[in-house]
């Protein structure tokens, strides 16, 4: 799995939180959209987490991105706002949105079972 948040705080938290939960492993992490279709392209990871909100390439453009280069990879948005407060969310099909005080081992692996490929 690939963290990618331009907050390092958060990004020490998801890895915290991805190696606790048994069946996930840490593949690596990036602090922005630029240096997350970098990390893609060179780590294939099953599963990436994106910040909604990040400078520059925001996690829904890379969303974006990443289904028509990566179809195959899962995708996660994840923001401290609610998804009615992110309409923009939504124009990326069938990539769920949590938020993160709501991210833990048992929202991970209910993200996994319910929006896998």
């Amino acid at each position: 799995m690939l963290t990618v948040d331009d907050q390092a705080l958060f990004r020490g938290i998801a890895r915290d939180v991805i190696d606790a939960t048994p069946g996930f492993e840490s593949v690596g992490e990036a602090a922005s959209g630029e240096e997350a279709l970098e990390a893609v392209a060179r780590l294939d990871p099953e599963l990436v987490l994106l910040d909604v909100r990040m400078p520059g390439v925001d996690g829904i453009e890379v969303a974006r991105r990443l289904r028509a280069t990566h179809p195959r990879t899962r995708l996660v948005l994840i923001s401290v706002e609610d998804a009615s407060d992110l309409p923009s969310a939504t124009e990326v099909p069938s990539v769920p949105l949590v938020r993160k005080q709501d991210f833990g081992p048992r929202l991970l692996t209910a993200i996994w079972r319910d929006h896998g490929t």
